[in-house]
């Protein structure tokens, strides 16, 4: 555990979770110094109360630094790591941290952390929710939306804390020293960020730094179908607990036939059947698979685990059903942030749909999702940054039911004149949502109260 007394630190980026490490820093004594590009009045009403605390808060541009300003930066992941300040601080020597790490350094309690491009947030809800079945008192945090720090915190005061579940992204594993989980996994990975990473191969090395400081003694639970993670699984130095939607691993868990079955040290054990679990679609079950697996391994009893899969309602913002309306069902699917999310989104459903998407493109082709769309949906709403792209990208492809439109409440109301009994309205942007909005929930929020005004 570092001691932060009297250390001068640089906090970059007040969003979120720059804001939480600000509070927490200066709570420990540190001498705080909080940055952002954005001008005050972007930064939200959390950000005025960081006014209240003895720190110097500098926005609207980052400052000039020199050797020996800092002891210890602090960078929050939307802060790109290609900008000058991070380039000079590099250059100075100066440690620089994310904001998990620094979370990470004042945890003692075991971990379970969980990375991939779709379906973290899902995961980590579930193996939080089982845990809460089960009784234990475990955190819930990290880039499902709760600032890891924040939840340190308050631990520090009550030390009551029994397990750590976090969401952790690429953004986060940029900048990680020490951070170890006991029980990691990775769902999956596709193209996803490339705006930021370069290519796949890039992405998806930074991704495996949850594996960086695991020993031998902690455990790895990684897709078995995921063709870069099964290229790349001799690498790990922890020991591996597979999950396969196609098959049954020899350590780890997966089907056979309609059984969801683990297997550890040669013994094989039914969990459930498929038809048993609440989440719905393809890609939900390998969510399931995974987060079976990781409380599984954290010791979690296998009836408590089947228990809650079958009662297990989702996520916010994740083929959330907002209503229906006249026969027409609306379909929340904010998180869907990229194309692959998007795929599997669509492939959730055999009704006619009507897609809403669009926002701030990422850099992730668009091929696939365009022969996607032609299979399955009936009419196309496009918005934001990416709207030129998607049509042009449609149109090639040879697919013209398209609509543009200025605002999510307009893509609401001309999916509702569209929509006949029988119909989905989805929203899955395939985007980020930071053209528009603040994040994809209020992006999601928003959709709700469009739709509950119908």
């Amino acid at each position: 555990m570092i001691d932060l007394n009297g250390k001068k630190v640089l906090v970059i980026g007040l969003a979120r979770s720059g804001q939480a490490a600000v509070r927490f820093l200066s709570n420990q004594g540190a001498k705080v110094t909080g940055t952002d590009c954005k001008k005050e009045e972007l930064l939200g009403y959390e950000f005025e109360r960081l006014k209240d605390l003895p720190v110097s808060l500098i926005t609207g541009g980052y400052p000039e630094v020199k050797a020996g300003d800092y002891d210890l930066v602090i960078v929050s992941p939307g802060v790109p790591g290609n900008i000058k300040l991070l380039k000079e601080l590099e250059e100075y020597g100066i440690p620089i941290w994310s904001e998990l790490e620094l979370a990470a350094q004042f945890i003692e309690e075991p971990m379970i952390a969980v990375t991939g491009t779709n379906g973290k947030t899902t995961s980590t809800s579930l193996i939080g929710y089982i845990f809460a079945k089960a009784g234990i008192n475990a955190v819930v945090a990290g880039n499902i939306g709760i600032p890891l720090i924040q939840e340190v915190e308050q631990n520090l005061r009550n030390r009551d804390k029994k397990y750590w579940i976090v969401e952790v992204s690429s953004f986060q594993l940029e900048r990680v020293q020490s951070f170890r989980p006991k029980i990691a996994v990775f769902l999956n990975l596709t193209p996803d960020h490339l705006d930021r990473h370069g290519d796949l191969e890039s992405y998806g090395l930074i991704k495996a730094r949850i594996f960086a400081n695991q020993k031998s003694s902690d455990f790895a639970v990684i897709n078995l179908d995921d063709p870069w993670l099964s290229t790349h699984k001799d690498y790990i130095p922890s020991r591996i607990w597979g999950f396969s939607a196609s098959s049954l691993p020899e350590e780890g868990i997966g089907l056979c036939g309609s059984k969801v079955i683990y297997s550890c040290h040669g013994i094989k054990e039914t969990l459930c059947s498929v038809a048993e679990i609440r989440l719905p679609g393809p890609h939900n079950l390998e969510n399931v698979l995974a987060a079976s697996a990781a409380s599984l391994l954290a010791g979690i009893d296998k009836d408590i685990v089947a228990e809650a899969l079958r009662t297990f309602p989702g996520v916010p913002h994740r083929l959330e059903e907002v209503r229906s309306v006249n026969g027409v069902r609306y379909i929340n699917d904010s998180k869907g942030t990229n194309p692959e999310a998007v795929i599997k989104a669509l492939a959730s459903f055999t009704e006619p749909i009507i897609l809403i998407a669009g926002g701030q493109h990422k850099g992730s082709d668009l091929s696939e999702l365009v022969h996607k769309i032609k299979e399955k949906v009936k009419a196309l709403i496009l918005l934001g940054e990416a709207a030129p792209l998607f049509r042009k990208k449609a149109e090639e492809a040879g697919y013209n039911r398209i609509w543009d439109v200025s605002s999510l409440p307009e893509a609401v109301k001309l999916a509702h004149r569209i929509a006949q009994p029988g119909d989905i309205v989805l929203l899955s942007p395939g985007c980020a949502s930071w053209d528009m909005f603040r994040d994809y929930e209020e992006r999601g929020e928003l959709f709700r109260a469009e739709v509950r005004k119908l």
